[in-house]
């Protein structure tokens, strides 16, 4: 005969809706607990906006300062005094389109490549998927990006109404995917950095720097039609190229574009966002051991 008190305990049992494990399989990304935290994500995307211009003077306003300035600092150096074309396009627009697009990339890179040492504390008191953390960092940098983007459609409305010859093309209709794949590469490739640099402390110190010079192996100051056919194809082996000339060729009607080139960006976009996942899966059990 069971007794009333098994029966309670075994209940109690049951009715567990989270059973932590001390192991879980590599490849086990425990995407659907991700989905339950979906408000978790959404707090934490909401903390990051908000702390973003939190105790300044001129508040969301840092979010168009930031690209404006860097547009006319680009204009004057590399389109007035070097002299680098921009395909016929105006200036500030051929630098405006590159820039929102590589700082979405960049931002989500830099960002999620600290997520356990700037996290460290929370991750030490509370259970919660530690994939949420690096996902909330890619999603509020998206609102930034929006607002950025934003400001380059006024630009472009602005000088359109001024008589400059560019239009939109049918590429534009590929911007929501050259979006998931500067989401893509920027979280996978930020997952992979924080798992290193958590044994290898030296990478976080890199990677602003590194970034930085990725940049100008983007055409991001120059367009992919002024490298030389000896080296043009170098430049495409960076998977940006192809989103950054693409995003143009939408937006403003002048930029190169391949189905090869996409694909190959498809392709490894895939494969960075893959391996950056299991390696973080495999660090996080551990890491705060560590840090």
């Amino acid at each position: 005969m069971i007794s009333n008190t098994t029966l309670m305990t075994q209940k109690k049992i049951e009715d567990w809706d989270l059973v932590l494990l001390p192991q879980k399989k590599l490849f086990d990304l425990q995407l659907i607990k991700v989905w339950r935290y979906r408000d978790l994500l959404m707090l934490l995307v909401r903390r990051d906006f908000v702390s973003f211009y939190k105790q300044t003077i001129l508040g969301p306003l840092w979010f168009f300062i930031q690209p404006l300035v860097t547009t006319i600092t680009f204009t004057v150096i590399f389109g007035r005094l070097a002299g680098i074309s921009t395909d016929g396009l105006p200036q500030p627009l051929f630098y405006m389109a590159g820039i929102t697009t590589w700082n979405y990339f960049s931002d989500s890179l830099t960002k999620t490549s600290t997520v356990f040492r700037d996290n460290a504390g929370i991750f030490g008191k509370v259970y919660f998927p530690r994939l949420i953390m690096p996902l909330s960092i890619v999603v509020s940098n998206l609102i930034k990006f929006g607002i950025q983007l934003l400001l380059l459609i006024i630009m472009m409305a602005y000088f359109k109404l001024n008589g400059s010859s560019f239009s939109p093309t049918i590429y534009i209709l590929l911007f929501p995917i050259l979006i998931l794949l500067m989401a893509g590469q920027g979280l996978g490739l930020g997952l992979i950095i924080t798992a290193m640099t958590n044994k290898y402390r030296d990478l976080a110190f890199l990677v602003l720097f590194g970034v930085q010079l990725l940049m100008y192996a983007t055409p991001v100051i120059y367009p992919l039609s002024t490298v030389s056919e000896k080296y043009r194809w170098i430049v495409s082996l960076n998977p940006m190229t192809t989103i950054v000339e693409t995003s143009r060729l939408g937006l403003l009607g002048q930029g190169y574009f391949s189905w090869l080139n996409f694909t190959y960006t498809v392709v490894i976009t895939m494969a960075i966002l893959f391996a950056g996942s299991v390696i973080f899966n495999r660090v996080e059990k551990s890491f705060i051991d560590k840090v």
